[in-house]
């Protein structure tokens, strides 16, 4: 049986969850940035998977300092998708985090 959007939601909650964790132990501190996207916004594309809560910009923290670039998130990105999601740092938006749905 496919596994249903909201059962993609849930698994992607839990494993952002287990990610935040790692950051975390690897020294870095993040806040929600934009996580669920009404598809009214007037910004992002119609197919963000931020509309289907499948997805979350975070900002990242290190000693107290807010870092904005995409080579500040590789080291996270690469984690991330060690866990199955998808980084936005691949097309130069580094503080996007996603589960697509076809994982």
């Amino acid at each position: 049986m496919a596994e249903t959007l909201r059962q993609k939601q849930s698994r992607f909650a839990f494993l952002m969850a287990q990610f935040i964790c790692r950051v975390n132990e690897m020294g870095y501190e993040v806040t929600f940035g934009d996580a669920y996207r009404d598809p009214r916004c007037p910004y992002g594309s119609e197919r963000s998977f931020h509309h289907k809560r499948l997805a979350v910009d975070l900002n990242l923290f290190r000693d107290g300092r807010y870092l904005t670039s995409t080579n500040s998130h590789q080291p996270l990105g690469e984690v991330w998708e060690s866990m199955g999601g998808t980084w936005g740092g691949r097309w130069n938006d580094g503080n996007h985090y996603s589960l697509d749905e076809g994982r």
